[in-house]
């Protein structure tokens, strides 16, 4: 009997402390209008200040397992994505296995930014189809980036919004995973990142002083890194699960610009009603912004039974990543 990897539940949670554009104005003015009409963002909310990642991930996790009827001892696996982590070690993934009571499971974190999830979900299912005692695996996306910028003094912290979504996924004898694609150019790896407190630069009182520790945005991105870039994963998912793309009822991508979403969805001659988006009302939640958007799009109804649902995740470095799967 063929084994499949299949989705069975969601989850997400959204921090209580908001952060609007118009709070946002009477500090930067002008330019938080430019960025509002580019990218459709128009909130954000944040944790509290005594909260770390693993804690946005438990409660994710906490809403999936809900709806999965499952208990964190059903567990095989863990997988957390995110490039906001407790720590530079340990993984974070330990600290939500903990947190959660998940005694039985194994962990590791992906570092893919907000290629994570799903470069997650091929993960988890290429080992569900091929490890027979693999039968629940978790996988979270969760950011807090906020916490890790000047947000106070850094116009970039318009986009910063924190966040976790997570999914369930199990072995099934019905088709659930299609198709993966990976794909990344490590040439961009200064344009946007953390850049001291690793082995390049360990974390000094100068490198500190400086904000050398906290994320800075050094050079943009060309805008074809997306909008070229997504329309050719999509087109490599539909070739690798051989589909058409018109097949695809459901789309998601990194919810970072609402432009980009529609430009890329017009280039693949999908209609923008085939697309979701949250960075409207949460703003850009990096690592979670796939799950969140894909949890939201099936809490109201936009994603069904046997619907083909693809994820195309785009992350600093850069990574970029996509999934296929049929909704079960």
């Amino acid at each position: 009997m063929s084994r499949y990897a299949t989705i069975i539940a969601s989850g997400m949670y959204l921090p209580p402390i908001e952060r609007t554009n118009d709070s946002m104005r009477e500090k930067f003015g002008e330019p938080v209008d430019k960025f509002e009409a580019s990218t459709g963002i128009k909130t954000r909310w944040y944790a509290p200040d005594d909260w770390a990642t693993s804690d946005l991930a438990v409660e994710a996790a906490r809403a999936a397992l809900q709806e999965a009827g499952l208990q964190p001892t059903d567990l095989d696996l863990i997988l957390l994505g995110t490039d906001s982590p407790d720590y530079i070690t340990p993984a974070t993934s330990v600290v939500v296995q903990h947190k959660l009571g998940a005694v039985n499971a194994g962990t590791f974190d992906i570092g893919c930014a907000c290629a994570s999830f799903p470069t997650g979900l091929n993960t988890a299912a290429g080992l569900i189809q091929v490890n027979p005692h693999i039968k629940y695996v978790l996988v979270i996306g969760a950011y807090m980036m906020h916490k890790l910028s000047d947000w106070k003094n850094d116009l970039i912290s318009f986009f910063y919004g924190d966040g976790a979504g997570a999914a369930i996924l199990t072995a099934s004898d019905k088709p659930g995973f299609v198709s993966s694609t990976f794909f990344a150019d490590g040439s961009y790896h200064k344009h946007w990142g953390i850049y001291s407190g690793g082995t390049y630069e360990p974390a000094t009182p100068e490198s500190v002083q400086a904000g050398r520790t906290q994320v800075r945005f050094v050079t943009p991105f060309p805008a074809e890194v997306n909008n070229e870039g997504w329309p050719a994963r999509m087109r490599e998912l539909a070739r690798n699960g051989n589909f058409d793309l018109n097949e695809v009822d459901m789309a998601l991508y990194t919810q970072v610009r609402l432009n980009s979403i529609r430009i890329v969805q017009e280039t693949l001659g999908l209609p923008i009603e085939k697309a979701h988006w949250v960075m409207d009302k949460w703003g850009y939640t990096g690592s979670a912004c796939i799950p969140m958007a894909f949890d939201d799009a099936r809490k109201q109804g936009k994603i069904k039974s046997g619907d083909l649902v693809t994820f195309v995740g785009s992350g600093v470095g850069y990574n970029q990543a996509g999934s296929a799967f049929v909704m079960p």
